[in-house]
């Protein structure tokens, strides 16, 4: 076994997750890539077609698709929410710039469950509209769900398109990232890992979105609710590593993944998480430079533009509940292992499926 496999077999042991699928590699491919254990933990065992609730890995895929739309001349990142959606005009909002809420600077609040009052679309969109501001304006990252639904708005009052569909367009078909979807077919929900035995919908939940405020938006949403497989992680990540081939001109790229953040205590790049000073889920050994993003559910995909190096975690840490913080600890350690896998240079070769 892998240094990798026997870290996340280790998770399992603990019960930190009943599955775990990765894999580590470069813009020529994996690595490193495997998975273990079972998609419940009394189901069937991972084959390595699974389906994956990606929870908040979905903000960074879905800047993705808002930057297509800046480097079109769609959007622009210093132009201002009223811009956009007339609803926002004359609150405390409309002047909030797309930078802003791609950096989580615009001061709107983080997670907040609004679900538990708000059972309908428009009740909760409405919600989010409301929320009062918490920090002035570009003086703070503050990670914010809410942010990035209005980053979704945004996008599709910009695009005269429906976000799930502008993520096809711009980000999955692009790399032929077949099975990254929003709300899973039946088909995809029979290969889906289990997430929480949810008390709010009283059920264990598989192939639905685990976030609560997303499945009141129906599911699609700029903060949550994209699933995906490892084989197409594994191509979005390659693509990342390869400086960003098939999504997005190099300097369009490179302004993405830049710190935009300086002077203020987290390091944030445009829907991408920097690498904090401390605690960064990156771990030790990921460079200075390099970005990521991590998902409640247990997953996470960071990218060193250093060594070109991506590496993708898929777990299942919040089966069957969401208490415990093991996966903190798996995370970090998950990365510090992926940066010391092989390279090229030093005698890895990627693996050839």
């Amino acid at each position: 076994m892998s240094a990798l496999a026997e870290l996340l077999a280790e998770g399992r042991e603990q019960r930190v997750y009943s599955g775990a699928a990765w894999s580590v590699g470069n813009a020529q491919g994996p690595l490193d890539r495997g998975w273990t254990g079972t998609r419940s933990w009394e189901g069937r065992p991972l084959d390595g077609d699974d389906v994956w609730d990606l929870a908040s890995v979905t903000k960074p895929v879905a800047g993705l698709a808002v930057m297509a739309l800046v480097e079109r001349g769609t959007l622009g990142l210093d132009a201002t929410v009223g811009t956009y959606l007339p609803d926002y005009r004359g609150g405390d909002k409309a002047d909030l710039t797309i930078r802003q809420l791609l950096t989580h600077t615009s001061g709107i609040p983080g997670q907040v469950p609004l679900y538990r009052d708000r059972p309908t679309r428009a009740s909760l969109l409405e919600a989010v509209r409301l929320l009062p501001l918490t920090a002035k304006p570009g003086t703070r990252v503050q990670y914010s769900s809410q942010g990035f639904i209005v980053l979704g708005l945004i996008a599709e009052a910009a695009a005269g398109q429906p976000l799930d569909t502008l993520v096809e367009r711009l980000v999955c078909a692009p790399l032929g990232m077949r099975d990254t979807v929003f709300r899973p077919d039946a088909g995809r929900r029979a290969r889906a890992v289990a997430t929480e035995d949810c008390p709010w919908r009283g059920r264990p939940v598989v192939g639905e979105v685990h976030d609560e405020n997303a499945v009141v938006l129906g599911g699609v949403g700029g903060h949550a609710g994209l699933f995906s497989t490892l084989a197409d992680m594994e191509r979005l990540g390659a693509a990342l590593a390869g400086g960003g081939r098939g999504l997005l001109r190099p300097d369009t790229f490179a302004l993405m993944t830049a710190a935009h953040t300086d002077g203020l205590a987290l390091r944030r790049a445009l829907a991408w998480q920097g690498r904090d000073p401390v605690g960064s889920p990156a771990g030790e050994v990921f460079g200075p430079h390099s970005y990521g993003h991590t998902g409640f559910t247990g997953t996470s995909l960071w990218v060193d533009p250093a060594t070109q190096r991506y590496a993708v975690l898929l777990t299942n840490r919040v089966h069957p509940t969401r208490t415990g913080d093991g996966i903190v600890a798996v995370r970090r350690a998950f990365h510090d292992a992926a940066a010391r896998t092989p390279s090229l240079a030093s005698g890895g070769r990627p693996i050839m499926e």
